[in-house]
C-alpha cells in the first residue's frame, strides 16, 4: 500500500498537477495540506474521476487538509482532540482495513510559528503537544498508523540548506526540534531517514531567490510511522520532479510503501 503526503499550496491552482500526479503514481492514500479552499471549491469531480474517495476539512483562503483514498475509509477525526471553536483546518484522520489489520493515516498541517517570541510560536508548540497526545492514543491500540504532512520543522541542520540563515526561524528552533523529537521518541520512525540516513533530502523549495535551481531546500514534510507500520515499511520516496513542473507547489510529494498484502 502506497501512502503519500503533499502540501499543494492552493488546490485550485494545482488541480492539473495533482490529478496528473495521481494518475501517474496511483498512491492508495494521499493526505493533502494547504488547500486554501472550502469544500465546495475543492476539485472533487476531477479527483474522483482519477479513482479517489475525497474527504475534506476546508477553510476559506487558508490552511485546509484532505484525505484521498482508493479504498473504503472511515474518517476518525477532523481535528486534533479538544479543538477550540475557531480551530483552523489542520488535521484529518482516516482508517482503512488491510489484510494485515487496520491502518490509520493522519494528515496534518502543523503551524508555521513565525515570528518566534509571539503567540504564533506558542501556538505551534502547543499544537505539537496535542499531536503527541494523539500519537500516544494511537500507539495504545498497537496498530499500524502513519502521521504524515507538512510539519514545518527541520529536524536537524542537515535538513536546511543554510542553518545560519535559518537560526532565527521557527522551523529550526530548539523548542520546535525538541517537540518533534518527543514525538519520535514515543517509538515512531521517520520514514525518509529509515532509508536515507545521511545527507539532505529536501521536500520544499521557496519561490524566492532562485531556491529551486540552486537546490536551496528544506525538509519539512515528514511521514512518522508506528512500530507496526515500520515493520512493514518497504520503500520511501520524494517526488522531487514535481517542483520543476509548470505552476508548481513549493512542496513536493513524499510517499512510503507498506507491505500489507
Amino acid at each position: 500500500m502506497k501512502i503519500a503526503t503533499w502540501n499543494v499550496n492552493s488546490v485550485r491552482k494545482r488541480t492539473g498537477n495533482l490529478v496528473s500526479w495521481l494518475e501517474r503514481t496511483t498512491p492508495d492514500i494521499v493526505v493533502l495540506q494547504e488547500l486554501k479552499a472550502q469544500e465546495p471549491q475543492f476539485p472533487k469531480a476531477e479527483v474522483e474521476a482519477a479513482g479517489y474517495r475525497v474527504e475534506i476539512v476546508g477553510q476559506k483562503g487558508f490552511n485546509g487538509v484532505a484525505l484521498l483514498s482508493r479504498h473504503p475509509v472511515e474518517i476518525t477525526a477532523r481535528s486534533l482532540p479538544d479543538p477550540a471553536e475557531d480551530e483552523p483546518a489542520r488535521y484529518i484522520e482516516g482508517r482503512v482495513d488491510t489484510p494485515k489489520g487496520p491502518l490509520t493515516v493522519g494528515g496534518l498541517y502543523l503551524p508555521n510559528g513565525n515570528p518566534i517570541g509571539t503567540e504564533k510560536f506558542a501556538y505551534k508548540i502547543a499544537w505539537m503537544d496535542r499531536l503527541t497526545q494523539r500519537a500516544k492514543a494511537l500507539l495504545a491500540r498497537e496498530e499500524m498508523f502513519v502521521l504524515a504532512g507538512d510539519y514545518n520543522v527541520c529536524p536537524t541542520d542537515v535538513d536546511v540548506f543554510n542553518p545560519v540563515a535559518f537560526a532565527g526561524d521557527a522551523l529550526c528552533q530548539p523548542q520546535s526540534r525538541a517537540a518533534l523529537r518527543t514525538l519520535l521518541n514515543l517509538g515512531l520512525t521517520d520514514a525518509i531517514r529509515a532509508f536515507n540516513i545521511d545527507g539532505p533530502q529536501y521536500t520544499y523549495w521557496d519561490y524566492q531567490a532562485g531556491a529551486w535551481p540552486k537546490d536551496n531546500g528544506l525538509r519539512i514534510d515528514h511521514m512518522l510511522l508506528s512500530p507496526q507500520a515500520t515493520d512493514r515499511l518497504t520503500a520511501v520516496g520524494i517526488d522531487k520532479a514535481e517542483r520543476g513542473k509548470a505552476e508548481p507547489s513549493d512542496h513536493v510529494p513524499v510517499w512510503c510503501e507498506l507491505d500489507v498484502a
